[in-house]
């Protein structure tokens, strides 16, 4: 095998229609080895140099344009991916250059390459649908990378770790990893956050008694909801699209419930980071002050009554009388029976 892999690469370098005695820059580095040593190892180790000085080169160049591209391109998503593009490509005229140095010829690695991809087409597919989903995700710009997102339909939030061409990586509050496919991403519902604008309002119901002061209720919601760290207690209107909020807390009557008031409170927070926190927060500063006001939570009461036409239950009689409740029971029922008519 040693004598038929020698001959093949001792081909490295001859030009097409060149005649195959023609002297080669392998067969002059030869002449400088000793008589033991084979040139198809001197190739191998030199491709193998090519490729490794290849490698190496590829990291120094992401470095030194990396600045620039990420001046030219501020999104991070799209610095990695041009990044990772340049680096790749590094990567690859090095190892083609090592494949031509050892003597593989590069166009039937082509034609392999071309015959394989026609087979593996439907194989493949997949792959490259999450491809153009990354390229449209990359255009779209849905989420970038520190953004906080919540995907709906798994109840899940966390921060963009990564964006590529083939998936979005996703790094949960619950301190896992969570990698999904692009093709999937723009399919499902995924609310941002964090883009732009971190500010985010959310909303807490209150249900309280009709009993209650309402007016005073109201109050000592919006109080509770300003004293909480986090949420924002006033100042000018916040604007969302052509429309404009308020920015401190504000409590509404929702709807006149069956067992009460329900209270709706709207209120901004600075940051979506710790949203059940400070819902919890708010919930514990409204119990702790209803007492200051005339203030009961509402929750469903049953009542049972029991009339006269209910019927009685009679336990521990005995034969006898048992017989004379029925009896008593029948003739209370035959008077109330002959009333009627």
């Amino acid at each position: 095998m040693i004598p038929l892999l020698s001959g093949s690469l001792l081909q490295v370098g001859t030009p097409i229609g060149e005649p195959a005695g023609t002297p080669r820059s392998a067969d002059t580095f030869s002449a400088f080895l000793p008589g033991w040593i084979p040139a198809w190892i001197f190739q191998l180790v030199l491709a193998v140099a090519v490729f490794a000085i290849g490698y190496y080169a590829s990291t120094y160049v992401r470095q030194i344009v990396g600045r620039r591209i990420a001046r030219r391109f501020q999104r991070p998503s799209v610095t990695r991916t041009i990044l990772r593009s340049i680096q790749t490509l590094v990567v690859v005229l090095s190892g083609a250059l090592a494949l031509q140095i050892v003597g593989v010829p590069l166009g039937n690695i082509a034609l392999s390459v071309t015959v394989f991809s026609a087979v593996a087409g439907f194989v493949l597919a997949p792959i490259i649908g999450s491809l153009v989903n990354g390229l449209f995700i990359l255009s779209e710009q849905p989420y970038e990378i520190g953004d906080m997102i919540h995907l709906s339909d798994r109840d899940v939030y966390g921060y963009i770790e990564d964006i590529t061409l083939r998936y979005t990586k996703l790094f949960t509050l619950d301190n896992t990893f969570l990698v999904i496919p692009n093709g999937s991403v723009r399919e499902r519902d995924v609310i941002n956050l964090s883009a732009e604008d971190a500010r985010t309002r959310l909303e807490l119901d209150v249900l309280v008694t009709y009993e209650s002061d309402i007016d005073a209720c109201r109050e000592l919601i919006e109080q509770a909801a300003a004293a909480v760290d986090g949420v924002i207690e006033g100042g000018p209107e916040i604007r969302v699209g052509s429309a404009r909020y308020p920015a401190k807390p504000t409590c509404f009557i929702e709807t006149f419930g069956d067992h009460g008031v329900n209270l709706r409170l709207r209120y901004w927070v600075a940051e979506p980071y710790k949203l059940l926190n400070t819902r919890s927060d708010i919930q514990a500063k409204i119990w702790e002050r209803q007492e200051d006001a005339d203030m009961e939570m509402a929750y469903p009461h049953s009542h049972l009554y029991m009339d006269e036409t209910s019927g009685t239950l009679q336990l521990g009689l005995g034969e006898n009388e048992e017989a004379e409740t029925l009896e008593e029971s029948a003739d209370g029922d035959g008077r109330r029976l002959g009333d009627a008519e």
